[in-house]
């Protein structure tokens, strides 16, 4: 999922509110397992309850401001796209197995397959990092890619690091040195409950997207940052408020474009060939 050009280019303090707003007046509706909308009655309760500038949400005969409306279109936009198009992406354990298994029999791969860090019955293929695996190296031939960067991300200049990111990531391509694109993956498939191990995953990607914000702003250099998640008990059941700070995420601009569950399938063999093209037809730069 890309971010939606509407929302892309909101200056912070729309974010600022959009996550006040919401932890006031909550993601979800819980009974109905789905992400909520909040009405202008509620965002103006909410100001209020905060001692914020309700002006800014509503006018004198209680009309909605252009910016409440603005608000109003977008969480309207995270709820449809979390309760429509997210949510039957999103795998359990049993189908994220067949959905593996069935990929590296067609593929038959030679890449890194990396075990979960379960036991016992539940210890199995890392589901999701193989086929994300495997559908990088189908699509980048013989190519250099690191599927298991152990060092950190580094940008150089003139053979000179210029910044060096604060965490390893789940993957590089081609090299954790000046990549192309860089990943995280975050499956849970046999978790029991949305502990602080899955939160802090979340804030992890956005301590990144931050850094690679700022290479871009300053240093004038991109860097592709992708997220991909899966499990349909942990995203959708337990962290379902998660998924809402995932999307905002994305539309703040920390995260070139999420990837849920099937997403994977249906939408990485692509995004690698264009890193493939990027690397063998890099851009001219006019003097």
């Amino acid at each position: 999922m890309t971010p939606d050009n509407r929302f892309r280019y909101k200056e912070k303090s729309f974010w600022a509110m959009v996550r006040t707003i919401s932890q006031e007046v909550g993601y979800t509706i819980r009974r109905k397992k789905q992400v909520k909308v909040p009405t202008v009655e509620e965002i103006k309760n909410c100001f209020i309850d905060l001692d914020l500038n309700v002006n800014i949400i509503v006018r004198g005969n209680n009309s909605p401001t252009a910016i409440t409306n603005e608000l109003l279109e977008y969480f309207e936009y995270r709820a449809d796209v979390l309760n429509n198009f997210v949510e039957p992406r999103l795998l359990n354990a049993e189908d994220a197995r067949n959905t593996f298994n069935g990929l590296y029999d067609q593929l038959q791969p030679k890449c890194p397959i990396p075990m979960n860090k379960q036991k016992g019955d539940k210890k199995s293929p890392a589901y999701l990092t193989g086929i994300i695996n495997m559908i990088i190296e189908s699509k980048i031939d013989d190519m250099e890619c690191d599927y298991d960067p152990k060092e950190l991300t580094t940008i150089t200049r003139n053979g000179v690091p210029i910044r060096t990111l604060a965490r390893r990531l789940d993957g590089a391509f081609p090299s954790p040195i000046n990549p192309v694109a860089v990943w995280e993956i975050k499956e849970y498939y046999y978790t029991t409950t949305f502990g602080s191990r899955v939160a802090d995953g979340v804030y992890e990607t956005l301590l990144d997207g931050m850094e690679i914000e700022e290479l871009s702003e300053h240093e004038k250099i991109d860097v592709l940052h992708y997220l991909m998640i899966d499990s349909h008990f942990t995203w959708w059941e337990c962290g379902c408020s998660y998924l809402c700070r995932i999307i905002d995420m994305l539309h703040m601009g920390y995260v070139d474009e999420v990837l849920f569950g099937l997403e994977v399938i249906e939408k990485l063999p692509d995004i690698v060939s264009e890193w493939v093209e990027i690397v063998t037809c890099p851009p001219i730069i006019s003097p």
